[in-house]
């Protein structure tokens, strides 16, 4: 009987986990990790680890050009939207905010789908990492 018992409870850990869009997430070609947690109304992702420290050079605002990649919101606003979350994500490479939508796949994956015009859409794989692999230094707080 506890046998059964702790196998219903990790499956209902699991089938929780499944749906959870917080968390630490690596890119999928490998050089970042966001951070997704609850902000405002909604979930918001920050940049925790980058393969390449750098800038955020091609920013439209002047003032926002020598803020750090790491430590900056990278999704704001993300909102339940039917099975997945809808909101908009800013891409440091361009210096442009798209609207973007997230679904989770399972435990591990989550498909990340970033559109212009509502039409124009480009999409990846991110994968779920153990919290304690994101960076072990503080996050500077972005400006």
């Amino acid at each position: 009987m506890a046998g059964a018992a702790a196998s219903l409870l990790i499956a209902g850990a699991a089938s929780a986990e499944s749906g959870r869009i917080t968390g630490v997430w690596l890119t999928e070609n490998g050089d970042s990790k966001i951070r997704i947690s609850p902000c405002g109304k909604g979930y918001c992702g920050t940049v925790v680890w980058a393969k390449t420290q750098g800038v955020d050079e091609n920013n439209p605002d002047p003032s926002l050009r020598k803020r750090p990649i790491v430590g900056m919101p990278l999704t704001r606003d993300m909102r339940p939207a039917g099975d997945r979350y809808a909101g908009s994500i800013y891409n440091p490479d361009n210096g442009k905010t798209y609207s973007v939508t997230m679904q989770v796949r399972g435990t591990s994956k989550l498909e990340v789908e970033g559109c212009v015009l509502g039409f124009l859409c480009g999409g990846e794989s991110w994968s779920r990492l153990p919290d304690e692999t994101a960076s072990a230094e503080p996050v500077p707080k972005a400006r």
